[in-house]
């Protein structure tokens, strides 16, 4: 389905009943990353996976922000007079999710992310120096966005009212300090790290997030 918003035309599927969730993949991805566990958390809550801009079926733009992509968001929310939502961000998804929940708070009744960062220096130095070496070779914008935003403050997190789960994997491309700061400014935040797991294990095309997220969201 096609959601037109903040300008732009956002493709998301919709299932089940109950009260809302979003859920928002990762960089260069597409709600299918969550194919295997939207059937699942349907029969909790209405199911809302959504492309963000320039990924998936969603428009395409030029430029990425992501608060750009929060404003999408939130749009999207008015829009289907959305009530006690639930929102789970996974990487770009988890970054976009701090920042709805920090600038309208009211909207969010409960967030979850995992592997968010806040500045691009909360990615370890490896992976930087990756990103770098990709766009140098592919000058694709999507990885332009990773090395020169988020830009969030402490003072940004401290606005978002909602409960919140912050997670990580142990081996996760996130610093985990920096995840462990994220958590430490929100305020009614819970902290996870997961043993064992990488950046995405847990999550693409994987069913580990569901008993996760209806605990949290129950």
């Amino acid at each position: 389905m096609i959601a037109k918003v903040n300008g732009m035309e956002l493709f998301y599927v919709v299932k089940g009943s109950g009260k809302p969730l979003i859920l928002l993949h990762a960089n260069g991805l597409s709600h299918i990353v969550f194919c295997r566990i939207i059937e699942p958390l349907s029969k909790h809550f209405t199911v809302y996976a959504i492309d963000s801009r320039g990924h998936g079926k969603s428009c395409k733009v030029k430029e990425y922000n992501y608060r750009d992509m929060a404003d999408d968001v939130i749009d999207f929310i008015n829009m289907f007079a959305l009530k006690d939502v639930s929102l789970y961000g996974h990487s770009d998804g988890g970054i976009i999710g701090l920042l709805v929940a920090s600038k309208a708070p009211e909207l969010i009744r409960k967030l979850m992310v995992s592997g968010a960062n806040t500045v691009p220096e909360g990615v370890k130095n490896i992976w930087l120096r990756l990103f770098k070496l990709m766009y140098f070779i592919t000058r694709d914008n999507k990885t332009k966005l990773m090395l020169e935003q988020p830009d969030i403050s402490n003072e940004e997190l401290a606005r978002i009212t909602a409960d919140t789960l912050v997670l990580a994997g142990q081996h996760d491309l996130i610093k985990e300090e920096h995840t462990r700061n994220i958590a430490k400014q929100i305020p009614k935040s819970t902290l996870k790290i997961l043993k064992g797991e990488s950046h995405g294990s847990y999550i693409a095309f994987r069913k580990k997030l569901v008993p996760i997220i209806t605990e949290f969201c129950g």
